[in-house]
């Protein structure tokens, strides 16, 4: 069997925890960043992990991870 390709862009936005959690980063923070308060701006900085309805499909895309 030939080896999986993983997802390049996936690589770069998931990170797999030890215990098996995918973790990510928030969404929203790129820019236009006026109108939205300093407190959700301070929120979105701080990492997440994805749903569990996500995890196997990212998984599949990270298979070395």
């Amino acid at each position: 069997m030939p080896k999986i390709k993983t997802h390049t862009g996936a690589k770069k936005r998931f990170k797999l925890t030890k215990n098996g959690k995918v973790k990510r980063a928030h969404a929203f923070k790129s820019h236009i960043l006026n109108k939205k308060s300093t407190k959700r701006k301070r929120g979105l900085r701080k990492a997440t992990y994805a749903d569990k309805t996500n995890m196997k499909q990212i998984k599949l895309l990270v298979p070395y991870k």
